[in-house]
């Protein structure tokens, strides 16, 4: 069974037309610990495959708003060892690496995703994601794919940029571009769907 695990009813609205029988659509809420709890609900209901979709952020200036990308491995931004056992920032304990892997399908270019539980516009919530390698942010991704490392369900996550970092405050243009960024998700998930 195929699980989708979104965050937001808007962008459940989006992929509701792409589910095909015996898919399963979980609306987790914002945040990493709704999604986390999401995925296990799926997983532990029979699903062998996770999909998250939805919109995100932007760190390269050069990237657009719409534009959409496939996330090959996920990161927490914002958990932090490094003062306790000198781990790399993101690196759970018991872990070497503070990546998540996710399955691409080399439809739309891949990126590494920084997932973090707050959504500002100070510029630590940019250099710590650069720093990790990250240019898409988001508040879900990286949990999910958590999970799915946990469980050993495979996952795939979709991003639509609602918001770029450099062409102004992020919130603004969240607000601003909301709209059309699910236009965009929308459109991408035709094809990347399969």
């Amino acid at each position: 069974m195929r699980a989708f695990v979104i965050a937001m009813e808007n962008e459940a609205a989006v992929v509701r037309p792409f589910l095909k029988d015996g898919d399963r659509l979980y609306v987790a809420g914002v945040g990493k610990v709704n999604a986390a709890a999401a995925a296990q609900k799926a997983i532990d209901a029979g699903a062998d495959e996770i999909i998250n979709c939805g919109v995100a952020g932007g760190l390269d200036p050069a990237m657009e708003v719409g534009e959409p990308y496939e996330i090959s491995q996920a990161v927490e931004y914002d958990f932090d060892l490094t003062l306790i056992n000198g781990t790399k920032l993101g690196t759970h304990n018991e872990r070497t690496t503070p990546y998540f892997d996710c399955r691409t399908t080399g439809k739309f270019p891949a990126r590494i995703l920084a997932t973090g539980d707050r959504f500002t516009n100070d510029e630590r919530d940019v250099e710590n994601p650069l720093a990790l390698g990250a240019t898409v942010k988001d508040m879900e991704g990286a949990a999910i794919a958590h999970v799915c490392e946990l469980n050993s369900v495979p996952c795939r996550m979709l991003k639509c940029l609602s918001d770029v970092h450099g062409k102004g405050a992020m919130t603004g243009q969240y607000k601003d571009n909301l709209a059309k960024a699910l236009i965009h998700l929308g459109e991408a998930l035709a094809s990347w769907i399969a």
